[in-house]
């Protein structure tokens, strides 16, 4: 009975009440997993003395971290989407068997990113745009937090299965109890016992172990409709396969932030130094808070979405992209407007410092510049994953990052005076343009994939 009052209905239930039900819930979780890095900067950046170096430090260990994140993307949004569209054609079985092989692959890919990132962590962060100024609060907090890794793949990729069954509230509660955990333990750590940079990573690596505990006790418990079970716990070419291959999007989407931030970073301290890097740390910072509720919206809509899909309900699924569509760019548009008009509320969250605070404002306003339209760009994007399509949703996830931005942010510099300016203007450009090719593709494919369904119907 109790399965029957917390697991989502997608078969039958109202598209409205559905997204309602399921996005809440993960934007919810979204905007609280935010807060295990951003509760962090805060603390960090106000800091007496050493706020701002320590920030631009901490700064610099983001395309790790985002690395670190992305591989549990990897593994589990591809296998989640994939579980539900099993689900959806009434294969428990194999849905089944996809995660016990995903909870294996976590657990092998966070023995080798821990071992990598302790054996050449400083190496790293000094190619990633570490300097000397900043190089220890970087390699402090890195170490740390690479040695819960292991929480990190567990918590964000296991959790997905968890939302992708309906228990969105379960899945909320995931990142609720972590980032409680998080928010107590970080004064405690940083001032209370003075460990710095040092404390905040501690207290986020103990609060991701908590959320590990919950997660993998849910899913070998009695409630959930998939469990984790020893007979299931192996890797299978033809089940991990197809999981590598569609959630090989959302690793590229992630990844590749990594990428960017060596990027950005190399080319701000080459041409406006640390203060430059600081700002960057900023920006990225609201930028997150921006996608993860997008990233919790289409969470919410992507069980919905794939279930439907696999059993072949052609108006269930187009309802819940136009939906999805709606929610989101009504999202960007609001915070948009609230980066052109009030770009001091976010500035002042992550520091006092009178220098950074006056670069970062008119860089957030560049940074930001198109935002407005990202909603549709993530909108279409996380739909093609949630159908299955494991090509035109690769495509997409390079196009904006690796086609467009990372060139534009070494040839703007070249053709204006001010670089800094140049490299922040490389952002809403490839935004704009990444928008146009994504909804042009979407329109196009989406049409064609709902006649396939309404062709050939679900007995």
């Amino acid at each position: 009975m109790l399965k029957q009052n917390t697991q989502a209905d997608f078969a039958n239930g109202s598209i409205g009440k559905l997204l309602f039900a399921m996005a809440v819930p993960a934007i919810t979780a979204q905007i609280i997993n935010l807060l295990y890095n951003i509760v962090d900067r805060m603390y960090i950046g106000h800091i007496p003395v050493i706020g701002a170096t320590a920030l631009t430090g901490v700064g610099v260990t983001f395309p790790v971290i985002t690395l670190i994140t992305a591989f549990s993307s990897l593994i589990g949004m591809g296998g989640a989407a994939r579980a539900a569209i099993f689900m959806g054609r009434k294969d428990n079985d194999t849905a089944e068997e996809i995660l016990g092989n995903c909870c294996v692959a976590l657990v092998c890919i966070a023995v080798v990113l821990t071992s990598v990132i302790l054996l050449f962590c400083e190496p790293l962060l000094l190619a990633f745009g570490a300097s000397a100024d900043t190089i220890g609060y970087a390699t402090g907090y890195l170490r740390i937090y690479a040695a819960g890794t292991i929480f990190v793949q567990i918590v964000m990729g296991l959790n997905m299965f968890i939302t992708s069954q309906g228990f969105a509230k379960t899945g909320m509660k995931t990142t609720v109890i972590g980032a409680v955990c998080n928010i107590i333990l970080d004064p405690i750590f940083i001032f209370a016992f003075g460990m710095g940079v040092q404390g905040a990573a501690l207290a986020t690596i103990l609060s991701q172990a908590v959320s590990a505990i919950w997660v993998l006790r849910f899913l070998t418990g009695k409630k959930t409709t998939l469990r984790i079970r020893r007979s299931r716990l192996h890797l299978k070419p033809r089940i991990i396969g197809p999981v590598l291959a569609l959630g090989v999007s959302p690793f590229i989407m992630q990844s590749t932030e990594s990428l960017l931030s060596i990027c950005f970073n190399t080319q701000l301290q080459r041409y406006g130094g640390d203060l430059a890097v600081g700002a960057m740390a900023i920006l990225s910072s609201v930028m997150q808070f921006g996608m993860l509720p997008l990233m919790g919206l289409t969470q919410g809509s992507q069980p919905i979405v794939s279930y439907n899909f696999g059993a072949r309900n052609a108006d269930r699924v187009k309802k819940a992209f136009q939906l999805l569509l709606i929610c989101s760019m009504t999202f960007t548009v609001v915070l948009w407007s609230a980066c052109m008009l009030v770009p001091n509320a976010f500035i002042i969250l992550f520091s006092s410092d009178p220098a950074l605070t006056e670069i970062s404002v008119w860089a957030l306003r560049i940074y930001m510049g198109t935002s407005l339209f990202f909603g549709a760009q993530i909108a279409c994007q996380q739909t093609f994953i949630a159908l299955g399509q494991a090509a035109v949703s690769l495509f997409l996830a390079l196009l904006r990052k690796v086609i467009l931005l990372i060139p534009l942010i070494f040839i703007l510099p070249l053709f204006f005076s001010d670089q800094v300016f140049a490299i922040f203007l490389a952002e809403p450009v490839a935004d704009f343009l990444a928008v146009v090719v994504t909804v042009s593709m979407f329109s196009v494919r989406f049409r064609r994939i709902l006649a396939q369904l309404r062709e050939n119907p679900a007995e």
